[in-house]
């Protein structure tokens, strides 16, 4: 199984950065990820919030592949801790899926379409945090699950 995600513009910071880096790199023992950046979409002072939302659903659509499994990083989804999302992740892994794809939306969220494409959502929180802290805290957790799985030290330091 790959896993990969996608997310709506690129990160600013170059300390931010250089932490997602590190935690891609690490995942590298125990997965094969990747991480799609959508570039912002231009002109959106023209566009409405919908018609916004429905850009990047396209965008995020395009992504994908049929066989995919999509699941929303969304404010309104089932909250994990770090343990039972590492559960989550091997129960995905054992269903035999080619690639499980975690989506980050745009400043609005997602498109009806986009909902009704997903498989699930998950939310990593009740506080909003920026979408390019989101991208941080998904991969730190990532790497956490598999080092769950592999009752590796990492999540008890």
């Amino acid at each position: 199984m790959t896993i990969k995600l996608v997310a709506i513009g690129k990160t600013d910071s170059k300390n931010l950065q250089a932490l997602i880096d590190d935690y891609q790199k690490r995942l590298k023992f125990y997965v094969k990820f990747s991480m799609d950046l959508i570039p912002d979409i231009k002109n959106v002072k023209n566009l409405s919030e919908s018609q916004q939302k429905v850009k990047e659903g396209e965008l995020i659509l395009s992504k994908l592949s049929q066989t995919d499994v999509l699941i929303l990083l969304d404010e309104n989804g089932k909250q994990y801790d770090s343990v039972a999302f590492s559960k989550y992740l091997q129960k995905h892994m054992n269903s035999g899926i080619k690639q499980l794809v975690f989506a980050i939306g745009g400043p609005y969220g997602f498109s009806d379409e986009i909902y009704q494409k997903a498989n699930g959502k998950i939310s990593l929180s009740k506080m909003t945090f920026s979408h390019q802290m989101i991208r941080l805290f998904f991969t730190e957790q990532l790497y956490r699950g598999f080092t769950i799985l592999r009752n590796e030290p990492y999540h008890h330091r």
